[in-house]
């Protein structure tokens, strides 16, 4: 299940919120998730640095079960 995957990883330390953390770390980052919601010019950056993503719910139901107090597009997993 994603969303647990990204949980183990919030308390690992090893996750990274959003398209600019992502890029910026992308030799490090192993899996990509985004929002059901995401935006379409996320998902072309993402495609364009050579990601394949892995979509959720919606990003205001993901912010609830992942207990972030923001909202965020994209999830990376290194």
């Amino acid at each position: 299940m994603s969303l647990k995957e990204i949980r183990d990883a919030m308390s690992g330390g090893t996750v990274y919120f959003g398209i600019r953390q992502t890029l910026k770390n992308a030799k490090k980052v192993k899996k990509v998730f985004v929002v059901k919601d995401v935006r379409e010019e996320t998902v072309r950056k993402l495609k364009e640095a050579g990601f394949s993503v892995d979509f959720l719910k919606p990003k205001s139901e993901v912010s609830k079960e992942l207990g972030i107090g923001f909202e965020c597009e994209v999830f990376s997993i290194v």
